[in-house]
């Protein structure tokens, strides 16, 4: 089983504000949807300027399919490379990943949104998830998995490695966004990340990446890729040992969030 179903939902131009997110952070029901948003302006195998992480303008993007590996874990913590129930780390390049959540008012403007749940989840350097029962079973684990509350900015930050590859994907990181919205109704946002394929080769080619055999699938060969992919792309900047990176996300409250996973 892998996330290589198609995402649902339009790719939507510079100027649409998308999506909303949310979710019922008192409840512990398990909340189904997807999609996400934000731009790069990082060509091909270039590392932006960490300053210039910050000066992204809030641009909503589209939503993609959540996949079959999420688990609503219940796990509060910035840093999501530790397995609880072991308190193993998982190996790769350090990867500090901030997302900036606005909410889009009635005169379509951008404001931050305070006290969303900020979900998200990869895979690890080696391409296995955790908690699920797929070529591995890993049921039980929960490395590369957590959430945020998201602070009077709207932002959330969280420190994890540089996701590895499986067949059928292109490397990428999942995100919801989850806040109780009018009514009782719960809205949510999902989405997936993507990085530049050159960045991919390099980091790719260090251990421990480079002990996995095959061929990765490249981002334009990607189904799900090919649904916004390009607007979706982290702009990353080199930072000590590892990478950095900052994704804004625009919300609409009340938009309808795109379908769960289907199996192809």
């Amino acid at each position: 089983m892998h996330d290589d179903d198609r995402p649902m939902g339009r790719t939507l131009s510079r100027r649409e504000l998308v999506g909303l997110f949310g979710a019922s952070f008192a409840a512990a029901a398990t909340i189904e949807a997807t999609r996400g948003g934000f731009a790069s302006n990082a060509t091909a195998g270039e590392l932006p300027a960490t300053a210039a992480l910050a000066a992204q303008d809030c641009i909503a993007q589209p939503q993609q399919t959540e996949g079959p590996y999420f688990v609503d874990g219940r796990l509060n913590r910035a840093d999501i490379r530790v397995d609880p129930a072991t308190g193993q780390a998982s190996a790769g390049a350090p990867l500090d990943l901030r997302l900036v959540v606005s909410a889009v008012t009635g005169a379509g403007a951008c404001q931050p949104l305070a006290g969303a749940q900020v979900d998200i989840w990869h895979c690890d350097a080696l391409g296995v998830y955790s908690d699920v029962r797929d070529r591995s079973d890993t049921t039980g684990k929960k490395f590369l998995r957590g959430y945020q509350m998201t602070d009077q900015a709207g932002q959330v930050r969280f420190t994890t490695v540089y996701p590895g590859w499986y067949g059928g994907r292109a490397v990428h990181i999942h995100f919801k966004i989850r806040r109780p919205g009018d009514g009782g109704r719960v809205d949510e946002f999902t989405s997936q990340l993507y990085f530049d394929d050159a960045l991919t080769d390099r980091v790719h080619a260090t251990a421990p990446y480079a002990s996995k055999k095959g061929q990765r699938l490249l981002n334009a060969r990607d189904m799900i890729y090919r649904e916004g992919g390009t607007q979706l792309m982290l702009p990353v900047a080199a930072s000590g040992s590892g990478y950095a990176t900052t994704f804004r996300v625009a919300m609409r409250p009340g938009e309808p969030p795109a379908r769960r996973a289907f199996r192809l």
